[in-house]
């Protein structure tokens, strides 16, 4: 019993540290460039963070410290619903420096409240990463 045991630790912790590993995602698989921009891609920061129908990924684009454009990546969400948060929701942090944007308070769309509400968090969640992580 002893052996047993003693491989079902070793097992079990073995397994902690790889996801312990897993969730200290370095900054480069997250945040990259493209056009002289930096891109945070919430993809892997948020894929708890789901909408109506899944997750709501999207690319943030940086540049010189402010926030140029929010892009949604793909996604299963009713494309009638999301072509209203494209509209109203996801230019409402374009301009904003990163601390301003991060600390932007943003309404819902009506109609897509679970959708924006994930897309909101995405935004948080890459801008918080981004400030933490950014050289």
């Amino acid at each position: 019993m002893r052996g047993w045991v003693g491989r079902t630790c070793w097992i079990c912790c073995a397994f902690v540290m790889a996801l312990l590993f897993m969730s200290l995602r370095p900054a480069e698989d997250v945040i990259t460039k493209e056009d002289g921009m930096d891109v945070i891609n919430t993809a892997s920061l948020a894929e708890d963070v789901e909408g109506y129908a899944g997750t709501t990924p999207l690319k943030i684009y940086v540049k010189k410290g402010k926030i140029e454009r929010i892009e949604a990546l793909k996604n299963v969400e009713t494309p009638k619903y999301f072509a209203l948060i494209k509209r109203d929701l996801l230019n409402k942090w374009n301009g904003l420096t990163v601390k301003k944007a991060a600390a932007q308070q943003v309404d819902v769309i009506t109609g897509a409240t679970y959708s924006s509400d994930a897309v909101i968090e995405n935004v948080r969640r890459g801008l918080e990463f981004y400030q933490k992580n950014k050289k």
